[in-house]
């Protein structure tokens, strides 16, 4: 009997506990300063995506474009996020006795940053991703299987952009 009530004494306190630390959903419903009800999605969805340069900025571009906008591309956009173009590296790894490579790294990184409407700077961060493929011995094997890797790097370049901006959003 003593064990039930100081493991339920135990239960609330760690109940009390956790509700009052503050946690909330990211993506909830949340009340801004304003006094109005907006969700993180609502935000990112008036975020206006500039224009990236190269076919791999195109392609990022396209992927955050399904990421953010559910209802098409916001009229008055209350910020822009500019992204810089795309730097590529290829490393050659995994080298045989004759030293021919049987698998590269791509490593794609660049640079995002919001700005808001009154033209301020509110958000900057670096953005790196790393895929790795086979060299096959077949060329055309060979760069669809860089071209899946690239096109993997850049998604995960663009699901990185929208933590990155749920995160700001849920603290602003």
């Amino acid at each position: 009997m003593i064990r039930f009530i100081q493991l339920s004494i135990l239960i609330g306190l760690t109940a009390s506990l956790i509700t009052g630390c503050g946690f909330e959903p990211m993506y909830g419903h949340r009340t801004s300063t304003g006094g109005q009800s907006q969700t993180v999605a609502a935000q990112l969805s008036q975020v206006g995506i500039a224009i990236i340069p190269d076919k791999e900025g195109q392609s990022l571009r396209n992927h955050l474009i399904d990421r953010l906008y559910r209802n098409g591309y916001p009229s008055n956009p209350a910020a822009t996020l500019n992204i810089t173009k795309i730097n590529e590296m290829r490393t050659e790894l995994d080298l045989t006795k004759s030293s021919d490579a049987t698998r590269a790294q791509l490593r794609q990184t660049s640079v995002m940053t919001l700005v808001d409407d009154k033209g301020a700077t509110v958000l900057t961060r670096p953005l790196e991703t790393i895929t790795s493929f086979n060299i096959l011995g077949s060329e055309f094997a060979t760069r669809v299987t860089e071209e899946a890797a690239r096109e993997s790097g850049l998604n995960d370049l663009a699901r990185q952009i929208e933590l990155n901006l749920s995160l700001y959003y849920s603290s602003k």
